[in-house]
């Protein structure tokens, strides 16, 4: 019997004619307001395309070469999912069941868990094997943002983009971003933002960056008008400069692959920010299919599947 692999993300629309239905599920049933409609339909006509779902169904594809070279084949068998766009997480736990797996391990390419946060995928889960003849066994792996190779991935990333300013790489800050979230969920989960930070600790640790050299802000903060977890990125920039820094590298802890929320939030909005602000704007490249990332994936896979005790 082999296991099965469900890697699971929240999913995109990938160009603006999908921004309707994709905002549409995300808000689940409720209305969607007109205007962010059309701010999505915007910025997706910007940046052309996401490649969300192209890369993590690449990302699916080359987790299943590593683990049949490792395993052998037929030890695992990986899907993808995704929360809010086509494939959908229902269709790959019907896959894996047809296909004979003895259990599922669904794993979030969410380096960091949050149960609040992530509950979305959970109750997925659930309605995916409640719909099933017989229910799946599935088990949702947790954090794996200490991941020892996953660390490793983001530094070999880090290093190439300082590697770009060449001799004065040693005078760049870096800002380590991740997806802003509500105030009242960080109340409510102390812990995921204890992982985030530890996240930018490791990572900095690993290519000998020093404290000084490095700050952690939050991005894309959402659309309401509830508090949003601060310091935003945005506004960092402009205090950058004012220390007479007139370039850094942003480096995204908790994104697995290129989407939107890089490619218009970093790359566009951020990038006009810092260039008003007198600072010239540079990005770490995301994990996207890198062979280090999908080591990390598969050691990720090795730990969910060793026996308790």
């Amino acid at each position: 019997m082999s296991t099965g692999i469900l890697l699971m993300t929240y999913g995109s629309a990938t160009t603006s004619d999908g921004v309707r239905p994709y905002l549409s599920s995300v808000y689940a049933g409720r209305p969607v307001p007109e205007e962010l409609i059309r701010e999505f339909e915007r910025r997706y006509e910007v940046v052309g395309r996401s490649p969300l779902v192209d890369i993590t169904l690449n990302q699916g594809r080359a987790l299943q070469r590593l683990l049949d070279a490792q395993e052998g084949p037929g030890r695992y068998r990986v899907e993808v999912g995704m929360l809010h766009s086509e494939p959908g997480i229902r269709d790959a736990v019907r896959e894996l069941t047809a296909g004979g797996v003895d259990g599922i391990i669904a794993i979030v390419l969410a380096p960091q868990f949050s149960p609040i946060i992530l509950a979305g995928y959970q109750r997925s889960l659930g309605a995916a094997s409640a719909s099933l003849e017989h229910p799946a066994q599935i088990h949702l792996a947790g954090a794996w943002y200490d991941t020892p190779t996953f660390v490793a991935s983001l530094a070999q990333r880090l290093l190439a983009g300082l590697d770009t300013f060449g001799p004065g790489k040693d005078r760049v800050p870096v800002i380590f971003t991740a997806h802003s979230v509500p105030l009242s969920v960080m109340q409510k989960d102390p812990a995921y933002i204890t992982q985030l930070t530890n996240t930018a600790t490791a990572v900095a640790d690993a290519v000998g960056l020093p404290r000084s050299r490095w700050q952690f802000a939050y991005q894309s903060a959402g659309h309401s008008p509830e508090p949003w977890l601060t310091p935003d990125l945005l506004d960092v920039l402009p205090v950058l400069r004012e220390a007479g820094h007139t370039e850094a590298l942003i480096a995204p802890l908790q994104f697995c692959a290129d989407h939107l929320e890089v490619l218009y939030d970093l790359d566009v909005a951020a990038r006009e920010q810092a260039e008003a602000a007198g600072i010239a704007y540079h990005r770490m490249e995301m994990p996207n299919t890198s062979p280090a990332f999908i080591s990390a994936l598969a050691d990720v896979v090795a730990r969910e599947s060793a026996p308790v005790g």
